[in-house]
């Protein structure tokens, strides 16, 4: 078993991380934050109040995770801690995911990035002084992330403003063309074994949240560009836009997996399970499945219950199944309970043999630690235990079991916070 931290892990990074490993048999994942945020909802085993990357406790405090739950790799998730972490590999007795430590630093700065890479690919034009200036412009951070601090600059008056307000940002040409994420690989030898374009099609706080793969042998070669200047060790990705030439211009490079890169997940490609095996030293080797597609991402929505209860019980008809079809949620939900421990009862007033309609939906009766199948007159309050669950569509089901016994009662369209 391969012991992983993620950290900070409710960043969109590591929710991805989350995504592509919790299933996997061999990887147990454990989530690490100082701040409480979405990673407590969805890291099973989650600890909190970590000093901030900046404080002076902050490693030491981390090698002391690190020994007491046996980490075998941390998993960075921020831009920003990915050379601190690297700097303190040794110190810390367990392998960082991520590239070089010297490349980690020339990816954190733009400007670093820019100065390094001049000669081998396009990147913006930088403007020091306010001369021989076209606008518009562009004001971003040297370390950012997520468009934060980022503006259009569209005259003079902009351009004072902006550069008084945020004497920091690099002002650079303005890139009017669309824009696109490169994902990759290097495996431990330095060999690109995969490069895919995709474009950003809308994006959210920095974030694509629509993207779709595309094909250009341009991406593919200036892949190769980069990866022969900068010395990587797994998943990296580069950003660039068209300028007002249409001529492809770099934006940003980065040694870890991009949000969205879930994309390449889903064409077979896992960049961070590649990832840990490649930073552990094991030969790894990539499969892609060539489909058109395209990924579109929304706020989850990941409710906590802090309720006990041992049982659960659920009505059959418009709850187990709807519209004559099985409720999938439903199905999804009583396997994470069993999971868990708990006891699921099946309680209904099915006008027909209820065995058979079981089997007839293809939901196996052996899930069901009882099935009470009642009679017109009996109420579902008096089969029910205390420090329970109950779902049924029915609302004047729920009421008169709430009034009637202590458990709680829900309804379908919320059983997700069972999970």
């Amino acid at each position: 078993m391969i012991n992983v931290l993620v950290f900070p892990c409710g960043s969109e990074v590591a929710i991805e991380v989350h995504r592509a490993l919790h299933f996997e048999k061999n990887i147990n994942l454990i989530g690490l934050s100082s701040v409480e945020d979405h990673g407590k909802f969805v890291f099973e085993n989650y600890i909190g109040d970590c000093p901030f990357f900046d404080n002076n406790d902050f490693i030491p405090y981390l090698k002391n995770i690190v020994e007491s739950n046996q980490i075998d790799v941390i998993y960075p998730c921020m831009d920003i801690v990915l050379p601190i972490l690297k700097d303190n590999e040794t110190f810390l007795g367990c392998k960082v995911v991520t590239s070089e430590l010297e490349t980690t630093r020339i990816c954190l700065s733009k400007l670093h990035t820019y100065q390094v890479l001049k000669e081998t690919i396009k990147v913006p034009e930088i403007y020091n002084e306010y001369e021989n200036i076209n606008f518009p412009l562009f004001s971003k951070p040297n370390i950012g992330a997520s468009s934060r601090n980022t503006f259009k600059i569209l005259d003079e008056l902009d351009f004072s403003f902006y550069t008084k307000k945020f004497p920091e940002n690099l002002i650079l040409e303005y890139l009017p063309g669309d824009e696109f994420t490169v994902d990759c690989f290097t495996d431990f030898n330095g060999n690109l074994l995969f490069s895919s374009a995709r474009k950003r099609n809308r994006i959210s706080n920095g974030i694509s949240v629509n993207t779709q793969i595309v094909y250009d042998p341009i991406f593919d070669d200036w892949a190769k560009k980069i990866n022969q200047k900068l010395k990587f060790n797994g998943a990296w990705f580069f950003q660039v836009k068209f300028d007002k030439n249409n001529i492809l211009t770099l934006l940003e490079v980065a040694t870890r997996i991009a949000g969205s890169s879930s994309i390449q997940r889903y064409r077979g490609v896992n960049l961070p399970l590649l990832s840990i095996y490649n930073i552990l030293g094991y030969p790894v080797s990539i499969q892609v499945n060539n489909i058109e597609l395209k990924l579109d991402r929304g706020l989850d929505v990941l409710p906590k219950i802090d309720f006990y209860f041992e049982n659960v019980y659920f009505d059959f008809d418009d709850t187990l199944v709807v519209k004559d079809t099985v409720n999938p949620i439903a199905i999804k939900v009583i396997y994470s309970l069993l999971n868990k421990g708990k006891k699921i009862f099946l309680i209904t007033r099915h006008a027909l043999n209820i065995k058979q309609s079981l089997d007839k939906y293809k939901i196996p009766e052996f899930i069901f630690t009882e099935i009470i199948h009642l009679k017109l007159n009996e109420n579902k309050s008096d089969f029910i235990k205390e420090y329970s669950v109950f779902v049924d569509d029915s609302f004047s089901e729920r009421i008169q079991v709430q009034n009637a016994v202590n458990c709680k009662v829900i309804s379908i369209d919320i059983i997700d916070m069972l999970l």
